[in-house]
């Protein structure tokens, strides 16, 4: 990023910044009575403000239910929840693009291997995580939205997600505003309860799944010593790369004649250096096998797409007894 592009969205980070940290040390004189007011007294220009005024205030952090409230009680269950629903969606999509386009690329530079992992499980299930985080509220709707700029997942998919599992929200507060707040005391408990039955069922149908991919069970594949052997002696397209530290490289366990040595703490830095073999199938190799799979991880995250460890590592290799070299120079 050059400073002519970087300077405009570091402006537009800041000021948003500014704007929301005043919002939340004046918070006490947002009063939903007086934002009623203002939006009835503009007429027929009264809908498309209170779209963006509930976008801005999207992008800005202030609290959606004080604007979901507001659009029923000025336009009805109906054309409340249309316009509610406008709103958030715009907003939603602005604090995306936002993240994406001033912060995105900073955070996955400076991310470890843990984040980028998570980060790329989201992305991996696309629109579906999208769908369940909105049903079930794991992160504060206003800052999920950044949130999930900071990730690939396309707009087309982001933003069809948002709109319709937004939708059950949008309505029962809509439907609250519109009967009353105090009218609805005791239906109110019934909307709570059947939102909360929707985010159980996504739950139940989705987090397994997405555990599964934080943790990393499909992104490691695995090879067994018995195997890698042969396939080292009849195919000059393979990597190897030997990710422990120089000085075990050439220690005792030896290491595998075709290896090249790159260990864990260097990897991502030389990650471009290794550009060349992300077509090439590569196997990881470390004393075990525990920092070949977190290096594995790390692979797949910059988009090596054929990546295996080998099972047990060195000391597997040096059970089974097969060749191994004890000094070699670093590549």
């Amino acid at each position: 990023m050059t400073l002519r592009t970087g300077l405009p969205r570091l402006s537009v980070g800041l000021a948003i910044v500014a704007s929301a940290s005043w919002l939340a040390l004046h918070r006490d004189q947002l009063d939903g009575a007086v934002i009623e007011e203002a939006i009835r007294n503009l007429g027929l220009w009264g809908p498309l403000a209170h779209v963006v005024l509930f976008a801005l205030g999207t992008v800005l952090f202030v609290p959606g239910a004080l604007f979901g409230l507001a659009g029923g009680v000025l336009f009805g269950p109906m054309w409340g929840t249309v316009l509610n629903l406008a709103g958030a969606t715009l907003g939603a999509t602005a604090a995306f693009l936002v993240a994406r386009y001033t912060v995105a690329d900073w955070v996955r530079r400076k991310a470890g291997i843990k984040l980028e992992r998570l980060i790329k499980g989201v992305e991996a299930e696309g629109w579906r995580f999208v769908a369940f985080t909105r049903l079930v509220p794991l992160i504060p709707f206003n800052l999920l939205n950044y949130v999930l700029g900071l990730t690939h997942i396309p707009l087309l998919a982001y933003v069809p997600a948002s709109l319709i599992c937004m939708a059950p929200g949008a309505l029962a507060y809509t439907w609250l505003g519109y009967a009353g707040r105090q009218a609805v005391a005791g239906n109110g408990a019934a909307v709570h309860y059947g939102l909360m039955g929707l985010a159980l069922a996504a739950a139940v149908a989705l987090l397994p799944r997405l555990l599964r991919r934080f943790k990393g069970e499909e992104k490691v594949g695995w090879i067994d010593a018995g195997e890698l052997a042969p396939r080292l002696e009849g195919s000059k397209d393979l990597a190897v790369i030997d990710v422990r530290r120089p000085e075990e490289f050439v220690g005792p366990l030896g290491h595998i004649p075709e290896a090249r040595n790159v260990p864990l703490a260097e990897l991502p830095s030389r990650i471009e250096e290794l550009r060349s073999l992300i077509a090439t199938p590569v196997v990881l190799v470390c004393q075990t096998d525990k920092r070949s799979a977190r290096a594995a991880a790390l692979l797949d995250a910059a988009g090596f797409r054929d990546v295996l460890v080998l099972r047990g590592g060195m000391v597997r290799w040096h059970e089974v007894g097969l060749a191994r070299c004890k000094s070699a120079s670093r590549t």
